[in-house]
């Protein structure tokens, strides 16, 4: 998009508030007025000097106290209103913002870093309303101050206004340069900013590899190099900005001084009065701050626009493909995979290979294999966190893709082996995203069903226990226990376990393995596990290898094969 096609659509946000955007006009219009008048109000201040009559000793003083309290209102209302605007630009774009991430591709998460995503929605978001309304504030404010001050000078003298204008194309040109310089280093701002936010995250949130490993010094490096750049950045603006403000002055000021000579000349001068002429002297100095402040709009409006492309970009990404029409209330559970291959970016190799797989309602099938052979991949295509690349996966006998979203995962619970909590409360995380429509009894009984009470109850709050910034208040295995609790509430007809037991001692597996069993009955389940141990009861075993299925069969079948499945057996009991 072109920079206005651009700042067109940033300034589409005005509309829902046009009502309090124009009060903040109303004020500025009324101070750029008072601003005019203060000049104008030279001349009877003058007069009054020359004449000191009574008349004139009562006017003064109430036209001085009139414009400043002209101006005072003026500028309240400005300054208010528009600041209304900008809370509510901000609050509109931030939400729009997160919204549009929610409903992204799970591609686009690998694409981009969360520290970036983040500085997006709190840096980028500010720089893009300061152009949308302390930007518009200058330009009307300053705007309308200078056409009321040049209104006033041409009233006056219109000659003299002419040779004071020959200056405009010169500032023309610095104000041209700038903006080119400010748009461009804003950028560079913006992107140094997300790399601000993203090495201190990683920092913060990993915190005690960090100082297990003794990389105090190499993140204190990190850090400090990406400050040192975002200072490098700052300081060029400040630069440009600090030159651009003295430069354009200089130039006003050698037209002023240029005019006062001139006007000095008998021809010129005519018949003024010294009154007029002091107020159009006054006029020609006052005007010099509203035209310094329009040039610096141009730093404000470059920054805007930089940070509103890239805002913009992901407003405009495409959300997940979501074409499918069925909704279900609760499906059986018959999975069908045919001829599977996928890859994660066009460019890249298949990582699944003709993948062929039929999962009966209410069984449990187990993936096994070698770290990297697929398994978490072909998982994380049942709730199309990534869509195949070629052949079809069917639930119940219909595509995968002609079910709606919401209404496929509604039908999966899911348990990473990378749990996630929020800081919220035990409870709230267990029922997470349908908190109103369990009971505290329900929340309870998933809760003892994950064998996680014994350890709920004895905490200080129970179940209203906050568990901290992605559980850091628990151990692994405690978090492991609450997302089961998790995905057991759910009680959904699928059931996905990506190494849901690997945070946990023998004895807490050897309890959860009981409660798994007793709520896999009537559900289909496919579980990931690294311990052979723990899947030999399964339905059927799934052994993969560099992204293809290598064996299928029981526990006691593969065995018997003697080749991958008893490989993997074998090594892992010698282990053991």
């Amino acid at each position: 998009m072109t920079n206005w096609q651009v700042y067109k659509r940033l300034l589409g946000y005005l509309k829902p508030l046009w009502f309090v955007f124009a009060l903040s006009i109303l004020g500025n219009a009324i101070f750029a007025m008072a601003s005019a008048l203060m000049a104008a109000a030279m001349e009877p201040v003058v007069e009054a000097i020359q004449n000191p009559t009574q008349s004139y000793r009562a006017l003064v003083p109430l036209l001085i106290i009139g414009v400043f309290a002209l101006r005072g209102l003026g500028f309240f209302l400005g300054t208010y209103y528009i600041a209304v605007v900008a809370r509510n630009i901000v609050k509109a774009m931030r939400q729009q913002l997160f919204d549009r991430m929610l409903t992204l591709p799970c591609r686009f998460y690998d694409q981009n870093s969360a520290g970036h995503l983040v500085s997006r929605i709190t840096f980028n978001v500010e720089q893009v309303t300061g152009a949308a309304t302390n930007a518009v504030t200058i330009a009307v404010r300053e705007g309308l101050t200078v056409m009321f001050l040049l209104g006033y000078m041409f009233y006056t003298n219109w000659k003299l206004t002419l040779i004071f204008l020959s200056v405009g194309p010169i500032i023309g040109l610095v104000v041209s340069y700038a903006s080119k310089r400010f748009r461009r280093l804003s950028k560079g701002i913006q992107h140094s900013m997300g790399d601000i936010t993203q090495v201190a995250s990683e920092a913060i949130n990993g915190y005690r590899v960090v100082r297990t490993f003794g990389g105090e010094a190499y993140e204190s490096e990190r850090f400090h190099a990406v400050v040192e750049k975002n200072l490098v950045q700052g300081m060029k603006l400040a630069l440009t900005k600090s030159l651009n403000t003295p430069v354009v002055q200089l130039l006003i000021s050698l037209s002023i001084a240029g005019l006062v000579w001139i006007a000095l000349a008998p021809e010129i001068i005519g018949d003024m009065t010294v009154g007029e002429f002091i107020a159009y002297i006054t006029a020609t100095t006052t005007i010099a701050k509203p035209v310094r402040q329009l040039t610096e709009i141009n730093a404000i409006i470059q920054r805007g626009i930089a940070a509103a492309n890239d805002v913009f970009d992901h407003l405009d990404q495409e959300p997940e493909e979501d074409q499918g029409v069925i909704d279900v209330e609760r499906v059986k559970g018959e999975i069908d995979i045919r001829q599977v291959r996928f890859r994660y970016a066009p460019d890249s190799d298949d990582v699944l290979h003709d993948i062929n797989l039929h999962i009966p309602a209410g069984k449990t099938v187990a993936l096994v294999g070698r770290s990297g052979s697929g398994k978490s991949t072909l998982v994380n295509l049942i709730p199309r966190f990534y869509d195949y690349t070629s052949g079809e996966i069917l639930l119940d006998g219909k595509l995968l893709k002609d079910y709606r979203l919401a209404s496929l995962r509604n039908q999966i619970a899911l348990v990473n082996q990378q749990v996630t909590l929020f800081n919220d409360t035990i409870a709230n995380n267990i029922a997470y995203g349908a908190r109103d429509r369990y009971t505290e009894e329900q929340i309870r009984q998933a809760a003892e069903a994950a064998h996680a009470m014994e350890f709920i109850e004895a905490l200080p709050d129970g179940l209203d226990t906050l568990v901290g910034d992605n559980g850091m208040r628990l151990s692994g295995g405690q978090r492991q226990r609450l997302a089961i609790a998790r995905a057991l509430l759910k009680d959904a007809p699928i059931l996905i376990l990506d190494e849901a037991t690997s945070a946990l001692d023998t004895q807490s597996e050897r309890y959860i393995q009981d409660a798994l069993e007793a709520v896999m009955k009537g559900r289909t389940t496919l579980v990931i596990a690294h311990r052979l141990s723990t899947i030999e009861n399964a339905d059927m075993i799934v052994v993969m290898d560099k992204g293809r299925i290598v064996e299928t069969g029981t526990h006691q079948e593969l065995l018997q094969k003697n080749g991958h499945y008893a490989a993997l057996h074998q090594m892992q009991f010698r282990d053991e």
